[in-house]
C-alpha cells in the first residue's frame, strides 16, 4: 500500500493530529532544554528528538480505556493519552500539582487516571508489570489493549525477557515496541548482541515480530494497527521494532561525543516530521498556512505550560512521604 492510499485510508482529521503531537513533542523538548540550560531544572532532561514518530504513530489509535507503558523519549504518546504541557512541566520543575507531586525532576512519570504506567529507569521493569495489566484485561474480557515503549538497552535485561514470554505463552492483549535508536546510553547496538537486530531476538518468543522505518511515522502506523488488531481480537501479543535515531546525546549532560558524525548526519536526513510534512504536502493534505498556524498555536502552548510550571508551588517536606508508607 502506497503512502497516498494509507494517507486517504487514515483521513485528514487524523494526519493532521499526528502532525500536531509530533511537531508538540520537538517543539516541548526544544524549549526544555533551554530552561535545563539556564539552570533552572533540578533534574536532567531526556529528549526524544528524532523518535516523535513511534509513539504518535502507534497511540494516535487508543481507545480511552486502553493502556500505554511509555519511555522517557516518548512525549508524544504522553500527550495523545491527554497529559498537557502544562502538567509536564509541572512535573520538570518538581511542583506539587505536577503528575508525581514534586517527587521527580524529570520524564520518570505517569497517570494512572489517564491510563499511564509509570516506570523508573530500569527500563525493561515495565515489560513484565505490562504483560500483568494486559493480563487483567484478558480476563475481563474487555477486549482493550495495553502498548509498551522501551528502548533496545533494554531488551539486554532478564525482566524484558521474562515478560514477553510470559505475554506469549498467555497470549495477553499487549504490543511492544523497541524503539531502536541505536544506542543503550553510549553502548553501540553492536556491541550489546551479536545477532543483526533486537527484531531477532524477540522472534524466539512464538508472537508476530514486525521491524519498521520508525522515523516513517505512516510505516509505524501501519504496523501498530495490524498488532493492536490483533491483541483486541483475542489473538495474543506482537513485537514491533521501530529502527530510529537519537539526535541527542542520552540526555542534555551528555554531549554524545562517543557517537560518529555520520550517524547524525544521517538521522538529519530522515527527520521524522520533515519527512511526515513532505508526504503530507505531496498528498495534497495540508498547505503551508496551515502549518504556520499550527506551528504558532504549538509555541504560545509551551510558552504556557512553561510559565505555570515555573510559577507552580513546590511540596511542603511533609508531604514527601504522602504515599510511600502505608498507614
Amino acid at each position: 500500500m502506497g503512502d497516498t492510499s494509507i494517507m486517504e485510508e487514515v483521513g485528514s482529521e487524523t494526519l493532521h493530529r499526528m502532525l500536531y503531537y509530533m511537531k508538540l513533542h520537538r517543539f516541548y523538548e526544544d524549549r526544555i532544554e533551554i530552561v535545563y540550560r539556564q539552570g533552572k531544572l533540578a533534574g536532567p532532561v531526556f529528549l526524544g528528538r528524532g523518535q516523535e514518530a513511534v509513539g504518535v504513530g502507534s497511540a494516535i489509535q487508543l481507545g480511552k480505556d486502553d493502556y500505554i507503558f511509555p519511555s522517557h523519549r516518548d512525549l508524544g504518546a504522553f500527550f495523545i493519552r491527554g497529559m498537557t504541557p502544562e502538567a509536564v512541566s509541572l512535573q520538570y520543575f518538581g511542583r506539587r500539582d505536577g503528575p508525581m507531586r514534586g517527587r521527580d525532576g524529570n520524564t520518570h512519570m505517569g497517570d494512572w487516571s489517564l491510563n499511564i504506567g509509570l516506570f523508573v529507569s530500569h527500563m525493561a521493569d515495565t515489560v513484565p508489570v505490562s504483560a500483568g495489566v494486559a493480563l487483567v484485561l484478558k480476563m475481563r474480557k474487555q477486549g482493550n489493549t495495553v502498548l509498551c515503549y522501551n528502548g533496545d538497552g533494554a531488551t539486554s535485561r532478564g525482566d524484558w525477557h521474562e515478560g514477553l514470554n510470559l505475554a506469549a505463552v498467555m497470549q495477553l492483549p499487549v504490543v511492544f515496541f523497541c524503539v531502536n535508536n541505536q544506542y543503550a546510553y553510549s553502548t553501540p547496538l553492536h556491541k550489546q548482541m551479536a545477532v543483526p537486530t533486537v527484531a531477532d531476538r524477540a522472534s524466539g518468543y512464538g508472537m508476530p515480530v514486525d521491524s519498521v522505518d520508525g522515523n516513517d511515522v505512516l510505516a509505524v502506523y501501519v504496523s501498530a494497527r495490524k498488532a493492536i488488531q490483533r491483541a483486541r481480537d483475542g489473538q495474543g501479543p506482537s513485537f514491533i521494532e521501530c529502527l530510529t535515531y537519537r539526535m541527542t546525546g542520552h540526555g542534555s549532560h551528555d554531549d554524545a561525543r562517543y557517537v560518529p558524525a555520520e550517524f547524525f548526519e544521517e538521522g538529519k536526513k530522515k527527520d521524522p516530521i520533515l519527512r511526515f510534512v513532505a508526504k503530507l504536502k505531496a498528498g495534497d493534505m495540508v498547505t503551508d498556512g496551515e502549518i504556520t498556524e499550527m506551528d504558532a498555536r504549538i509555541m504560545a502552548e509551551v510558552e504556557d505550560a512553561m510559565a505555570k510550571g515555573e510559577a507552580g508551588a513546590l511540596p511542603e517536606g511533609p508531604e514527601a512521604l504522602a504515599g510511600v508508607f502505608a498507614d
